[in-house]
């Protein structure tokens, strides 16, 4: 039982960093530095003084929710290249040979970018509250690290999601590109929920990022950690990984059937 135990850690820590950094040639530090932390962080400042002179709520409404929003840089993009490049760099087809079973294959090639989300939110968050003056209390960071975490983890299912998209469909970046501004758009991150229609913020409700922006809110103005939120948050990114699961091996069996897995 043991062995099996460490065998899957194996293949989750150690295939994952080698997918991460084998499929990946554009994380050099520039790229990284340019792409995850600095671009997010003007965002930040962009929706912060356009809050201000437009009235749209306050700082903290928009250095928090952007903070968080920040994940999707990497766990979108991330997760939905972790295996739409096995396709496009033909190496998909090695990879579904393997014995090894599906869920802790393809969890493995969701870790790096659950990191690099907890990492990119933290950072933008701290620069923010930095430059911006924000107090944040010291007794809630650790409630609002678990947050983010939670944040990283739903939002790299529901990349993964987008990218089991890449075993069916040519061009799985745009719906990408898509996602990313639906979930600027309709989480709550950036824009107050109360001034959308209805049904978007029904929509929101169900992404990921959305439960976790109004619980890191709370955090950082001084509230406990509201359980009904960080449940909402855990059960979306919960629900967004067990339907990534069901469409890789939807489309895994497909592709099989009909012998497209390498053809793009």
């Amino acid at each position: 039982m043991i062995f099996r135990f460490l065998a899957t850690a194996r293949l989750v820590i150690v295939g994952g960093a080698m997918s991460y950094r084998a499929l990946f040639n554009w994380t050099t530090p520039p790229m990284f530095i340019g792409t995850l932390l600095v671009g997010p962080l003007l965002q930040v400042f962009f929706f912060v003084f356009l809050g201000r002179e437009l009235g749209v709520a306050d700082d903290r409404f928009h250095l928090v929710g952007n903070a968080v929003l920040a994940a999707s840089a990497s766990c979108v993009y991330g997760g939905t290249m972790a295996i739409a490049n096995e396709r496009r760099y033909g190496t998909l087809g090695a990879v579904l040979l393997s014995p090894r079973r599906r869920v802790p294959l393809w969890l493995g090639r969701a870790v790096p970018y659950v990191l690099n989300g907890l990492f990119t939110s933290a950072f933008v968050l701290t620069a923010a509250v930095l430059l911006l003056g924000l107090p944040v209390p010291a007794g809630s960071v650790p409630a609002l690290g678990l947050v983010l975490l939670v944040a990283a983890g739903g939002c790299s299912a529901f990349g993964l999601a987008l990218g089991a998209l890449g075993l069916r469909f040519r061009d799985v970046f745009l719906v990408s590109n898509v996602a990313s501004s639906g979930l600027l758009l309709l989480t709550g991150a950036a824009v107050p929920r109360e001034t959308l229609p209805q049904w978007m913020r029904i929509a929101g409700e169900l992404l990921p990022l959305t439960h976790a922006a109004d619980a890191a809110r709370g955090l950082t103005g001084g509230d406990a950690l509201e359980g009904r939120l960080f449940g909402a948050e855990l059960a979306v990114g919960l629900g967004w990984g067990l339907l990534a699961v069901v469409l890789l091996a939807v489309f895994e069996r497909g592709s099989r059937r009909r012998a497209t897995l390498d053809v793009m």
